[in-house]
């Protein structure tokens, strides 16, 4: 005798060719962040949902925002699918981004072609996190074709900045009390479900000296042998950073990188300014506010001892890491019961050095989990690097485990 699970597995894999095809239809829609065009995405989402017989509410955020904050436009969809009484059960919301890294050098497919070969499709967003548009939609679909009485509501939302953060995205939804779900299963791009998540703090340091003819350097002030100093320095706090350990699985311990160099003007010219962009990770055991002045101090005592160089620091972001809610275990056991009957083999639970904007829900009170289509590894689907790649039977298996977890939770 078929159980529901059987019966949504088996739905799954009748309309899995059309699954593809939506994934298709989404990466083949450029979303590069930046310089962060988004909102067409977001409306050929909403076409293809409305093909479905989904109805997508569409909020634009206002364009100065956006302009503001480096972008160009974005447009969040909320997907509501209510159940039974108002109140009868929890309301679910599956979160997925639609904005991606530009593809960069060393493609060997076309990042925007959505081609499928060896079993794999490959494209800019194909496994991050285009795949779970797909896994998400079609596993509401297989839950309501059941037909079974169902309490509670799914909602998909389908946002456009976790490249920058998510404060337009999730973190503008939630401020604007457009939504506040009971559970969350955001997009995912591990076999594990992902409970918790690193911080992050990224900064502009900027460095000014007084530029002057290579000829004549001392009537200049070298910023550029500041910013060395100041290299130096930062890198060997990570010394100091390896040593506090974090107690959550897939965590080790907090990083600082500098991604970014900009100074000078010319091969004979004392370099007059020149400008770092840092990247702090930050575990969740540390304080956001206290790791902020730590790197502060340490920038401004070691600037201090290159007299005639005039300091500048920006924050860029601030996101806090994502720490497990207790009500997140309902979350938790579900997908791994079911991860493991579908994909054969134990999921485990873990957190991630990674940061999402899934923290900007937790901090609103949400259990949230990181769960989708995706491999055993970020590095296998070559997220953010040329050629990435969605393995087609992890976006269906990834499907079923979601539609069961939904089915759990909202079974009358």
């Amino acid at each position: 005798m078929n159980t529901p699970y059987d019966t949504l597995d088996a739905w799954i894999d009748a309309h899995f060719d059309d699954e593809v095809g939506f994934l298709q239809a989404l990466v083949r829609v450029p979303t590069d962040t930046p310089p962060g065009n988004n909102a067409p995405h977001a409306r050929r989402t909403a076409e293809l949902l409305a093909q479905m017989g989904y109805s997508a509410e569409a909020y634009p955020v206002p364009e100065a925002e956006v302009r503001a904050y480096g972008l160009q436009s974005i447009t969040n969809l909320i997907v509501r699918r209510p159940y039974g009484a108002p109140g009868s059960g929890p309301v679910v919301a599956l979160n997925a981004h639609g904005d991606v890294v530009p593809p960069g050098d060393g493609w060997t497919h076309d990042p925007y072609g959505a081609e499928i070969a060896d079993g794999k499709l490959y494209g800019r967003a194909a496994a991050v996190s285009k795949s779970d548009f797909a896994s998400f939609t079609f596993a509401v679909r297989a839950l309501e074709s059941l037909n079974l009485p169902l309490k509670g509501g799914v909602e998909l939302h389908f946002t456009y900045d976790e490249e920058f953060g998510g404060e337009l995205g999730p973190g503008w939804l939630l401020a604007q009390a457009l939504t506040k779900p009971d559970l969350l299963i955001a997009a995912g791009f591990s076999y594990q479900v992902v409970t918790a998540h690193n911080g992050c703090l990224q900064m502009e340091v900027t460095l000014h000296g007084t530029a002057s003819h290579a000829a004549y350097p001392h009537t200049g002030v070298d910023a550029l042998q500041a910013a060395n100093k100041l290299l130096t320095a930062l890198y060997a706090h990570n010394e100091v950073l390896r040593t506090r350990r974090s107690q959550v699985t897939g965590i080790t311990h907090p990083y600082l990188n500098v991604g970014r160099i900009e100074g000078g003007s010319n091969t004979n010219v004392v370099p007059g300014k020149v400008v770092l962009k840092l990247d702090r990770r930050m575990i969740p055991e540390e304080d956001s506010a206290a790791v902020e002045a730590e790197v502060r101090q340490l920038i401004e005592s070691t600037v201090a001892q290159s007299p005639g160089i005039r300091l500048e620091i920006r924050r860029l972001v601030l996101a806090n890491s994502l720490k497990p809610l207790p009500g997140n275990r309902v979350l938790v056991e579900a997908i791994q019961r079911h991860g493991q009957a579908v994909f054969g083999e134990p999921i485990p639970e873990s957190g991630t050095p990674l940061y999402t904007d899934v923290r900007l829900y937790g901090e609103r009170g949400v259990p949230a989990v990181i769960y989708g289509a995706g491999p055993r590894t970020v590095l296998e689907s070559n997220a953010k690097r040329a050629d990435e790649q969605l393995v087609l039977e992890d976006l269906r298996c990834a499907t079923k485990v979601v539609a069961r977890t939904l089915f759990d939770l909202l079974r009358a």
